[in-house]
């Protein structure tokens, strides 16, 4: 009983410490990770446009699509990117915007042959996991009954609380990933248990917003100690591999923030405890 209050306090005097550090940027917080979570997108979009020979060429070649097809289908994505990208932003239509970005993803891995490897597959369920928390967002703060004529049994609140549960599990995907795969060492032992239990608390709703606040400051670490494309020569693919990786792991820092913005949610343990 004693190790359990020792345990709540210590917890509760984190999570003031966070609140206190970040009031000052408190109120830019939901637009800055908004941004972040379309950033890998409007890259994506930027490299298709300095890119365009070689996408086509690519397409047409190893995929075999029709000119026409590839030209068209690059371009209905550079488009479809910008403007659903540029709304989730700005909040307005998210929820058709969310499913533009997924259905982007969906189509990318198709016709790049990216369906069956399973580290594009996982980070971009991550990726998603922020869309889902824009979604979220966006439903906490309107008040309009037609969202999404989807789910017609579900009050605004419900289908809030079941997307920021999706959105949080979809999140922390890229760290099991990580606590799974890859060659063990004492150093990385320590690392994945410690991302490991942040993981499960975010999942269950506990302490969530410490907690991810520990992971965004792992994924801003690595992506700059991993993912330094700027140090790579123009002339190597890896810059471009890199770059990818950079701006989606910046996406998925997007949806921690974002998380740490609006907490976790009705379904999690930080809500109901507030209700006793």
């Amino acid at each position: 009983m004693v190790f359990d209050h020792s345990i709540r306090s210590t917890s509760e005097h984190f999570e003031d410490i966070i609140d206190t550090l970040g009031r000052p940027v408190r109120p830019y917080l939901p637009v800055v990770s908004r941004f972040l979570i379309v950033a890998t997108f409007y890259e994506d979009a930027l490299r298709i446009l300095v890119q365009w020979k070689y996408q086509c060429i690519y397409l047409e070649n190893s995929r075999h699509f029709p000119r026409f097809l590839a030209q068209a289908f690059l371009a209905l994505n550079v488009v479809a990117m910008c403007i659903a990208s540029t709304s989730i932003i700005g909040k307005k239509w998210v929820g058709s915007s969310t499913c533009v970005l997924t259905s982007v993803i969906v189509a990318q891995a198709l016709a790049y042959g990216l369906v069956f490897d399973m580290a594009f597959f996982i980070r971009n369920l991550s990726v998603t996991g922020g869309l889902l928390m824009c979604l979220s967002e966006s439903l906490l703060r309107r008040r309009s009954k037609n969202v999404f004529a989807a789910l017609p049994q579900l009050s605004e609140s419900e289908r809030h609380k079941y997307f920021q549960l999706a959105g949080r599990i979809m999140l922390v995907l890229l760290f099991l990933a990580f606590v799974i795969n890859g060659e063990w060492s004492l150093l990385r032992g320590a690392a994945s248990l410690i991302s490991l239990a942040a993981c499960l608390m975010i999942i269950v709703g506990f302490r969530a917003k410490w907690s991810a606040t520990l992971l965004v400051t792992c994924l801003c670490v690595m992506n700059v100690l991993v993912n330094n494309w700027w140090s790579v020569h123009h002339s190597y693919s890896t810059r471009d591999f890199l770059k990818y990786d950079f701006f989606q792991t910046l996406s998925i820092m997007g949806g921690f923030l974002l998380l740490i913005s609006i907490g976790p949610g009705g379904l999690s343990y930080d809500e109901k405890k507030k209700e006793f």
